[in-house]
């Protein structure tokens, strides 16, 4: 029995369909925004002309007006849209709402998915996620938000949340709370519906960071908000997912933005290494072109390396999401690997093209200060490594190998 890479037809089909997208809409889009075109004028007529083409929510079940593509096709999709700063946001599945549409998906009631998630399927509204607090951090089971509830029709609930990416932009927000104090530790948490603007829900500001920064880009993005929650009064009808599920539905949420960023990092660091080789194929010093120096080839033969095997994992853990396989030690491994791929990739192709790589005359600067954010964001580094050495320990101690926390399953 031989062992198949072959991509199936209809899922090439669907990347070719979105990577001329791409090229032919996105990119031009682009460029009138940067022009100084109006930014809800073009992202609603590329929408528009999106949703005409059946290009929409990728991820997203037929029924629901989405694409109902599986993990495979959806990854090779993801892929082509991180070609451009539209790519995402044209088609309605931009972070952080497509993993958070997928919560309500999943977990809503009726009137829930009817008054909230719809909208958002539409297009027509915006949602943020806040979870992560300052007193907390990487630990989410350290939040201390609390939500207490006032008789049987609403919650209150109070505390500060930090890092709420998109916030300023958002229409509705899931905010996560202690609803019980003294259950275990993963189950004191519970995920709340907001409607915004909501006095309760004050952004204090949008947070500087390293990553370059102008009014476009906090548009698109939102920014990252800190958040002050001051007797917000929630009705327990907006209650997601049952008391005490809080921290679950977070993490499979999570589980998903981890692989949407890994797919784009690999669209990006695949553009980083076009730009270098297209930079070095023309450059000449000293006499000789820098395609023809051994050390220049190496270094991007190193680039090569890393983004075959950041594409490995990606069709490996899509893979077992088709069979529906526990997949939670590879994209813990697949999550740091990309972030660091990326940055080694982009820094790359920032070095080989000298002083011009530095300044703002190509991406590479603005995506360098970028993509630091990668080894933070959906769990630091460090919390992954964690997380995997215990599962190889654990794989140990049960089978006498660690095969089954490395990949083992593959052969």
């Amino acid at each position: 029995m031989s062992i198949d890479f072959e991509i199936p037809p209809e899922a090439k089909a669907v990347r070719e369909r979105v990577r001329q997208w791409v090229q032919d809409e996105c990119k031009p889009a682009e460029k009138a925004l940067l022009a100084g075109g109006d930014y809800k004028t073009i992202l609603g007529e590329l929408r528009a002309k999106a949703r005409a083409q059946g290009l929409w929510c990728p991820f997203i079940p037929v029924e629901h007006g989405g694409m109902g593509l599986g993990p495979l096709a959806n990854a090779l999709v993801q892929m082509e849209l991180g070609e451009s700063y539209l790519g995402a946001l044209s088609m309605n599945t931009q972070g952080p709402d497509d993993a958070t549409m997928m919560t309500l998906l999943a977990h809503g009631t009726e009137y829930q998915k009817e008054k909230f998630l719809k909208p958002l399927l539409n297009g027509e509204k915006r949602i943020c996620y806040s979870m992560t607090e300052k007193a907390a951090g990487a630990d989410a089971t350290g939040m201390q938000t609390t939500a207490v509830k006032d008789g049987n029709e609403n919650y209150i609930l109070n505390g500060e949340k930090w890092f709420s990416s998109a916030a300023s932009v958002a229409d509705i927000a899931l905010v996560m709370a202690k609803t019980d104090p003294d259950a275990p530790r993963h189950q004191r948490y519970s995920t709340f519906i907001v409607e915004l603007p909501n006095p309760g829900y004050r952004i204090i500001r949008d947070i500087e960071t390293m990553a370059a920064e102008g009014p476009l880009s906090h548009i698109l993005g939102g920014g990252h908000s800190e958040i002050e929650i001051k007797d917000l009064v929630v009705p327990a009808e907006n209650l997601l997912g049952g008391e005490g599920n809080g921290f679950n539905m977070g993490q499979h949420r999570l589980a998903y933005g981890r692989l949407r960023h890994g797919m784009h990092n690999v669209a990006m660091a695949q553009k980083a290494l076009d730009l270098a080789t297209a930079h070095v194929v023309k450059r000449e010093t000293f006499g000789k072109k820098l395609k023809d120096r051994q050390g220049v080839q190496w270094m991007l033969a190193d680039c090569a390396s890393e983004l075959y095997m950041a594409r490995l994992m990606l069709i490996h853990i899509a893979y077992k999401a088709e069979k529906g396989m526990d997949l939670r030690q590879e994209n813990s491994i697949a999550k740091v690997f990309l972030a660091h791929m990326v940055h080694k990739v982009v820094d790359t192709a920032i070095q080989l093209h000298g002083a011009l790589g530095y300044s703002m005359d190509t991406p590479l600067a603005r995506w360098y200060t970028h993509i630091r954010s990668q080894r933070l964001v959906d769990g630091p580094d460090e919390v992954h490594r964690w997380t995997v050495g215990r599962n190889v320990i654990k794989a140990y101690e049960r089978d006498g190998t660690t095969a089954a926390a490395a990949g083992g399953d593959i052969i």
